[in-house]
């Protein structure tokens, strides 16, 4: 078609398609079509993505729209496209009218994700955890032996339905248990740390370790 027998309104979105395409990169494509010939309607195209040339025909997309909605057509944003080579799109179509409101054309935007989807297929794998240490996902870290006590300890304390102030010897005996469960009491210190915590004597955290870690404990 002749630059001649093209619609201003048209003509003046070159100027935008191309400073969009440059924006973008080499992804990214961003044609005009003229849908006066639908088989000959593309009349601009900024970037290489889906290899088209002017002269080519109008998509399936937009003949359809036309063709069931006519004037009524409205912008197709953000859907997925291919190319015959395989490439996935990400693209858009924005349908321009004239004066009177008429269709007159469409600019469309198509984006090459297949870079991208590789990308976060890569970092899927990456990021994936084992499913089965769902249970340790709470794992913190600490510089001072001090410190992770005091976090196993609160944290056992905080998971119990029993409020540290209403507990009785049964529940101190099944925290001390989930303690020693937790391996707390192989670090020196710990003893002293959970008396404190429990509000008991050191002797008495021995003695409710001891009936604990005896066969006939049931917690």
């Amino acid at each position: 078609m002749s630059e001649n027998n093209i619609h201003p309104g048209l003509k003046s979105l070159f100027s935008i398609a191309k400073g969009i395409s440059e924006t973008f990169g080499q992804n990214c494509e961003v044609v005009i079509h003229d849908l006066q010939k639908p088989e000959k309607s593309l009349i601009y195209v900024a970037g290489k993505v889906t290899g088209r040339k002017p002269g080519a025909p109008s998509t399936g997309v937009v003949l359809q729209s036309i063709k069931n909605k006519g004037n009524d057509s409205t912008d197709i944003i953000n859907y997925q496209t291919s190319t015959k080579d395989g490439k996935t799109l990400k693209s858009s179509t924005m349908f321009i009218r004239d004066g009177d409101n008429v269709i007159i054309g469409c600019m469309c935007i198509n984006f090459d994700m297949s870079n991208f989807l590789t990308c976060q297929q890569i970092l899927g794998n990456f990021i994936n955890f084992n499913q089965e240490s769902e249970h340790l996902a709470g794992e913190k870290f600490f510089s001072d032996v001090n410190e992770v006590m005091d976090e196993i300890i609160h944290s056992t304390l905080k998971d119990y339905p029993t409020p540290k102030q209403l507990m009785q010897k049964e529940d101190k005996l099944i925290i001390v248990k989930k303690l020693d469960e937790k391996g707390v009491f192989l670090v020196k210190g710990s003893v002293d740390q959970v008396a404190e915590t429990l509000g008991v004597s050191r002797y008495t955290i021995y003695n409710y370790l001891e009936e604990a870690r005896s066969a006939s404990f049931d917690s």
